[in-house]
């Protein structure tokens, strides 16, 4: 493990290096980084290498286009662009604009990417021409007609696109920008102004862009950093979209603080992503726990080069507690790291700790995420304030006490998007968040999940929380995974559904899950129903969090079938 001298040395250097950066603008930062760092290599592929003096040129020359066609300071731009390489020169050249970018999800159907645009009311839209069997232009052209040309009554704000072919990057570069001098625009941009309108994952409803500033991401970067202690060159490997703030701010943001590199893939494929460690020789690996585990199995099928690789980072859902040991014995790690965080609060605002034992990592989230650096408030060096309130009430609890977290941060959004009423549920007196999860934070300062508020369901009139329930079964070795939900019971009212998927080899039976959990918990507890699953064909957001909501759905269908045929 990495030992708290390295630790110390890491982030005493990172604090030296003129920490005044952090009321900068996004693409003052990239000229900061570009200036230390210009021949180093920032997106690493294997098609392309882009070096930082490369991105910084190139965003001049886009963002020199952007303001040519009509891009003025706090418009939003449209990115339905995957990680392709390009999907970086073009963020910091939208922030050198003094515009606001809006990365979308790229799995969205055609009536998902033409709510986004409207939501976020962007100005310009750029897309793929494709990905994977999807042509956005054609799907752009059945819910938005007339978007290209800017001529769309469904987009009244929208005053044209884009379209970029993966096979011909100069000519999209050619067709914004054109071939003139990259001249630097002078557009005035503040700290405190939009960067960024980043759409929430969608689990549990629609989704709902989430204001984030240049100041937010900013910190939120460093503090990664900071707090992990990244060493010098970092290489991240992952392919955790871009349009999200996992793979934007941990991935790409937070790297820029030592001069590193990020790796993206396209899609998730687990023997790319593992034969890219060796051939790119990366140091930090990125998955949320669903990527993890698939990772973990293809490791074990398959020899691959991990020798350079020092840490690996899986978070951004519940992770099964059988992965950690597994991780560290696959993958020859020194550190294994976990954390938490949302888009409301930017991005990861509790994490664990370089050195932490395995043990803290697989049942807990970590501390507060320390960036002891001048312009940060009095807390200790933390990043953050956390403190939990009754979920029903909303009354303040003692500290220590479970209940539902509020977090106060210089990472706190501007709440939701033109979205008035949700951002007044959001927002709290004093600059609190609501989190919207259940936790409590041990006496060792590490934060212990319970599960989120809204997921909570009542079984003979008693609260369950399926974080529980999920957390139990997965230390069977017979269960890759677990989902839990609630379900109406015209007995109780409501009761548990557990979806479940086996591990590898696996035949465990219903009957043989029920007789696990029957002497561990509650009678109230066990579900009603259980019903298995593949990993495949878990109902997934573009990140890799499973749609509760969607399994839900799949209950509803399966009860309600089984009731016909019975009937």
């Amino acid at each position: 493990m990495t030992s708290m001298g390295s630790v110390t040395s890491r982030r005493r250097a990172m604090a030296d290096r003129h920490p005044e950066w952090l009321s900068w603008t996004l693409h003052a930062y990239l000229d900061w980084t570009q200036a230390d760092f210009a021949a180093r290599p920032l997106v690493v592929t294997d098609g392309e290498v882009l070096d930082y003096g490369s991105v910084a040129a190139l965003s001049r020359k886009l963002a020199s286009g952007l303001a040519a066609r009509g891009i003025a300071a706090g418009d939003r731009v449209g990115l339905v662009m995957a990680n392709d390489p390009m999907t970086v020169p073009l963020l910091f050249a939208i922030w050198r604009a003094g515009a606001v970018a809006v990365p979308i999800n790229t799995l969205y159907r055609p009536d998902e990417l033409a709510y986004a645009v409207r939501e976020a009311g962007c100005a310009l839209l750029v897309v793929m021409r494709s990905f994977g069997s999807r042509d956005f232009p054609a799907m752009l052209d059945a819910v938005l007609p007339g978007w290209l040309g800017g001529a769309c009554a469904d987009a009244p704000e929208l005053k044209g696109g884009l379209v970029f072919d993966r096979d011909a990057p100069a000519d999209f570069v050619q067709a914004l920008a054109g071939d003139g001098d990259a001249g630097e625009i002078a557009v005035p941009v503040s700290a405190d102004d939009l960067a960024v309108i980043m759409f929430t994952s969608g689990t549990t409803g629609s989704p709902k862009g989430v204001a984030i500033t240049h100041d937010n991401l900013m910190r939120a970067a460093y503090a990664g950093a900071y707090h992990q202690a990244f060493e010098e060159g970092r290489r991240a490997v992952f392919s955790l979209p871009l349009y999200h703030g996992f793979g934007l701010v941990v991935g790409l943001l937070s790297g820029m603080v030592v001069g590193g590199a990020i790796i993206p893939l396209l899609k998730f494929d687990p023997h790319a992503i593992l034969t890219a460690i060796g051939r790119h020789r990366a140091t930090y690996l990125m998955g949320v726990p669903t990527m993890t585990i698939a990772l973990l199995e293809q490791a074990e099928k398959e020899s691959y080069d991990f020798s350079s690789l020092t840490a690996i980072h899986s978070a951004a859902a519940p992770t099964p507690s059988w992965v950690w040991k597994r991780i560290q014995a696959t993958f020859g790690c020194e550190d294994i790291i976990t954390s938490y965080g949302q888009t409301e609060v930017t991005a990861t605002v509790v994490c664990t700790s370089p050195g932490d034992p395995i043990d803290v990592v697989s049942e807990t989230q970590g501390c507060i995420v320390e960036a002891g650096i001048a312009g940060m408030p009095d807390q200790g060096g933390r990043i953050a304030e956390f403190k939990t309130i009754d979920p029903e009430t909303g009354a303040d609890l003692p500290w220590g006490s479970p209940g539902e977290l509020c977090c106060r941060s210089p990472m706190n959004s501007k709440g939701y998007f033109r979205r008035p009423d949700a951002t007044a549920e959001l927002l709290l007196p004093g600059g609190w968040i609501r989190m919207g999860d259940l936790g409590q934070f041990r006496a060792d300062g590490n934060l212990f999940l319970t599960g989120r508020s809204k997921e909570l369901y009542k079984s003979r009139g008693e609260l369950v929380s399926p974080k529980e329930l999920e957390q139990l079964l997965t230390r069977h070795p017979d269960i890759s995974q677990a989902f839990f939900i609630g379900m109406p019971d015209d007995r109780y009212g409501e009761c548990g559904c557990a979806w479940v998927v086996r591990a590898q080899g696996s035949a465990i039976s219903a009957r043989e899950i029920e007789a696990f959990m029957a002497g561990q918990v509650a009678a109230y507890k066990l579900p009603r129903d259980i019903w298995f699953i593949t990993d495949e064909e878990l109902p997934k957001t573009g990140t890799g969090k499973v749609q509760k909501a969607q399994l839900k759905e799949k209950a509803l269908k399966l009860v309600w079938d089984m009731s016909v045929s019975r009937a």
